[in-house]
């Protein structure tokens, strides 16, 4: 039993009923908490201390919040508005229930009507994949609870592999038909495979023309991203540069008296317009990206290049395009290429022997 500092507050430490109990005395004088600690230490003595976790107080909402304003807001441009768009959903169920109300059966209850009411499975993982890190902040960081729910709720499986990508000569149909503004944002997305936000958001302090290089501070998955330009690509930003040299701002700007710079749903307007208006459907700006990595697979890229190229962190993310390139393995089933005559000239030897190896 003690006192210990954390962030100028004293925390007081102690044994209750075989599990170690930390806890804030909310004093940043000691002499104060160590008053507090002596009145725990006779309520222990005399039996009168009931652990009452913050779990038992603290509600739903106030986890949440609290993790947004921690961790999504500043950490990426739309990811706050990700976030408000999942806690909508979430907040009018489980807002003012306490953490310790919150359990596995009321998150499967919820999981359950989502499904009915249509929710798309990747949505509703999301959503439970926002709560079950907030539990766990919630746990490691500020220690309001000492279980996670969703822990015990099965996420369900989602089908991500959506692979839709065009030739170029629908691709060339689909640019003619978009309005001047957002050519130069379709070819620079096809021709490097970055995301939306990272092509549309993208600064001149980030370009560097003389390497040939795009580098990214932060991606989606929070890495510093290179991607080396190609020729379409450089010859797309140096028209969009303007006469006059420019160490940072926005590369594209509206076509309007203000130059104002161009926001991604613009793009997603725009871009589906330009495709219904050529007769192509489920065709979305993000399958651009996937137009990118087709191409490279299909023309003999290995895939561990495109998966650098991509800034996939995992290597599974990029095996959706492997099927795209069957000529890529055929090298390596000719080592069989002798074994039918072998096996069609054998004379007949006896039993059948047969190798087992570990």
């Amino acid at each position: 039993m003690g006192l210990f500092k954390r962030n100028k507050v004293w925390w007081m430490t102690f044994i209750y009923q075989g599990r170690q109990v930390r806890r804030s005395t909310e004093c940043t004088d000691r002499r104060l908490a160590e008053a507090v600690l002596g009145k725990i230490k006779v309520k222990l003595v005399e039996g009168r201390y009931f652990d009452r976790l913050e779990e038992q107080e603290r509600t739903f909402e106030e986890m949440v919040e609290r993790y947004v304003a921690e961790r999504v807001v500043g950490a990426s441009r739309h990811g706050e508005r990700r976030a408000r768009g999942v806690l909508a959903h979430l907040l009018p169920v489980f807002g003012k229930k306490t953490l310790v109300q919150v359990t596995p059966k009321e998150i499967a209850a919820y999981k359950w009507k989502r499904q009915q009411a249509g929710a798309a499975p990747a949505t509703i993982v999301k959503e439970l994949a926002l709560m079950k890190t907030a539990f766990n902040v919630a746990i490691r960081e500020w220690e309001w609870c000492r279980d996670n729910p969703v822990c015990r709720v099965s996420m369900g499986k989602v089908n991500n592999a959506r692979v839709r990508y065009c030739d170029d000569e629908t691709l060339a149909r689909i640019y003619q038909a978009c309005p001047t503004w957002l050519q130069p944002i379709v070819m620079l997305a096809r021709y490097t495979g970055l995301r939306r936000e990272n092509v549309v958001c993208l600064q001149w302090e980030q370009v560097d023309l003389a390497r040939g290089l795009i580098i990214l501070d932060h991606t989606k998955n929070g890495d510093r991203l290179g991607i080396p330009l190609c020729d379409p690509a450089m010859k797309t930003l140096e028209a969009v540069k303007p006469s006059r040299p420019l160490a940072s701002g926005p590369v594209f700007l509206q076509h309007t008296e203000d130059r104002e710079p161009v926001t991604p749903d613009m793009v997603t307007t725009a871009f589906r317009r330009a495709c219904e208006s050529v007769g192509v459907t489920n065709f979305r700006f993000h399958d651009l990206r996937h137009t990118f990595a087709s191409a490279l697979v299909q023309r003999g890229v290995d895939l561990y290049r495109v998966q650098r190229l991509l800034g996939h962190r995992d290597g599974r993310m990029t095996q959706r395009y492997a099927h795209l390139a069957p000529e890529n393995l055929r090298d390596a089933v000719q080592v069989f290429k002798d074994d039918y005559h072998k096996f069609s000239t054998m004379p007949g030897v006896g039993p059948t022997r047969l190798v087992l190896t570990a």
